[in-house]
């Protein structure tokens, strides 16, 4: 699993602008958090996309707590963290937290936006 590394506003921006080729999927991570920890382990054992079925991204939200604000108020999501964001045309379709946060579920809201 590649993830692509998101430091600023402006990878957000490119992050939405990316969605219009292919799905992205958003990983903030907490890296003082044990959960997080085991969603990020969970969430890479089990990751079978092909990239140019879904792109990963991820972004450590302890030090970029501002991009993270951005996420929320962008994609109109309530912060939480561990979370994912599955971002496709520009818009989240679907995002889950905490241990809810699983590779089947991703791809089953996958299929839903494809379909």
């Amino acid at each position: 699993m590649n993830w692509n590394e998101i430091n600023d506003i402006e990878g957000i921006d490119r992050l939405k602008s990316r969605s219009y080729e292919v799905p992205c999927l958003l990983f903030k991570h907490s890296t003082r958090c044990e959960i997080s920890a085991i969603a990020k382990y969970r969430l890479e054992s089990d990751w079978s996309f092909a990239p140019q079925t879904l792109e990963a991204c991820f972004l450590d939200l302890i030090r970029h707590r501002d991009v993270s604000n951005f996420v929320a108020d962008t994609f109109q999501v309530h912060h939480e963290s561990p979370q994912v964001l599955l971002i496709v045309n520009g818009e989240c379709i679907y995002d889950a937290s905490h241990l809810d946060i699983r590779a089947d579920e991703i791809a089953e809201a996958l299929g839903t936006a494809a379909a």
